[in-house]
């Protein structure tokens, strides 16, 4: 006699660690599927050991209390355990054959041991175990199949309670067998339901835990928790003042041409990396980076009444940053720097594909004044000066001419009053 259970996801759930060494059988035969499939056919693959394991549970039973009068069952049991090491082979089929086998040869089994000791043993409780299990082996998509399958086990659930009262059993079977074939099948068909449903709950967080971390890595953290909160309602602010810094690695281009794709590649991600990893120490919102360049803001998703000063103190940080970099790159580059402060208008754009998008005469500002600047060098308007204040340290760089905008007075950013030079604070 034997009883059906699921498993974790490509690899064994916590709920099954109990399984040790063994737990690698959940794996046999999966490679070459994919991710979700694999998850099914662990499900499968852990069903065909507990399957087998109870098997021989039930056979050493009908042994103990009768090994001459049992041997068939005996026999069928051993045929199972069989089958079921067996089952990791019919995924070179396809992904359902192993499924549908288990199905038909646990159905056939239980039938043969209602019929064998009658509806008092309880062993037409397993048949219940179908309704939770076929969605989790054939799949949502097999919809139809699925239905069939809990249809056949729900008919032979009822047939077995009709046809076999304890009058028409094969067998006249000692009370204390029967209750042990009761218990056990009542505990089995309840554990194994409460650890589907417990599979199911924990496939379903991971799942939303990697969506969470996925949307995270795309949107601001509050413009992810609106999204989830109200996916119907448009995202669209409008802020009165906000900071934007735009930041572009000089020479790149040309560099990129001379390392090739896997030297840029690398030396692009790192520099990246770095980038974000300084954008989130001073509580900066990085928005995009294009090619070699670098958008970020403050102010925006998020209140901050002290949005300037964090951007600022992050881009006082890039230039030596960047220089550390391209010295352990053996490469020769430098960061040019833009900052802005003024209204802008933010949202997300896109369904498919979307994105989360800052843009106004402030980005297109900000945008300017970086392409605008020199090499190793943090320039800003005039707004920016005034908002910073004496808390920071600037050199007049005097009026320049800015594309789309005309004569604009501009300064540097040199350092934070009381703070080193401008190396030493960004290696701080």
């Amino acid at each position: 006699m034997s009883n059906s259970a699921a498993t974790a996801p490509t690899r064994p759930a916590p709920m099954f660690a109990w399984l040790g060494p063994l737990s690698a059988f959940a794996e046999w035969g999966t490679q070459g599927y994919p991710r979700a499939v694999r998850r099914r056919l662990t499900i499968v693959n852990t069903m065909a050991f507990l399957i087998a394991f109870f098997s021989i549970v039930y056979a050493i039973v009908f042994a103990y209390y009768d090994a001459q009068q049992y041997r068939h069952l005996i026999a069928a049991n051993l045929l199972l355990v069989v089958v079921a090491f067996a089952v990791p082979l019919a995924h070179r089929i396809n992904d359902i054959a192993a499924a549908i086998l288990l199905a038909a040869v646990e159905y056939t089994a239980l039938f043969f041991f209602v019929r064998a000791f009658g509806r008092e043993s309880g062993i037409q409780i397993n048949y219940i175990i179908a309704a939770a299990v076929a969605f989790a082996i054939y799949g949502m998509p097999r919809f139809r199949l699925v239905a069939a399958v809990i249809s056949i086990g729900l008919a032979l659930h009822l047939a077995t309670w009709f046809l076999y009262p304890q009058e028409r059993a094969l067998f006249t079977a000692e009370p204390s067998l029967l209750a042990n074939l009761y218990i056990s099948s009542a505990v089995t068909t309840f554990c194994i339901i409460a650890l589907i449903v417990g599979y199911a709950f924990t496939v379903a967080d991971q799942a939303r835990a990697e969506a969470d971390a996925l949307l995270a890595n795309i949107l601001p953290a509050a413009i992810a928790e609106r999204l989830k909160e109200r996916p119907d309602e448009r995202i669209a602010d409008s802020l009165a003042e906000a900071s934007v810094l735009f930041s572009d690695l000089v020479g790149f281009t040309e560099l990129s041409q001379q390392l090739g794709a896997a030297r840029t590649v690398a030396l692009l991600d790192q520099i990246v990396t770095e980038f974000d990893r300084l954008a989130a120490r001073h509580g900066v919102e990085k928005i995009k980076t294009i090619g070699d360049g670098y958008m970020a803001v403050t102010g925006v998703s998020l209140p901050q009444d002290d949005h300037l000063s964090r951007l600022a103190r992050m881009a006082l940080g890039l230039p030596a940053l960047v220089e550390r970099l391209s010295t352990a790159h053996g490469v020769d580059l430098r960061v040019r720097i833009g900052i802005a402060i003024g209204p802008v208008m933010a949202g997300i754009i896109g369904t498919d594909k979307f994105s989360y998008d800052v843009w106004g005469e402030t980005v297109n500002l900000a945008s300017r004044l970086e392409s605008h600047g020199l090499p190793g060098e943090i320039q800003v308007s005039g707004a920016v000066r005034e908002a910073l204040g004496e808390g920071f340290l600037f050199e007049s760089r005097g009026p320049i001419e800015v594309k789309g905008v005309g004569r604009l007075e501009t300064w540097l950013l040199k350092q934070e009053r009381g703070r080193g030079p401008i190396e030493k604070t960004a290696r701080a």
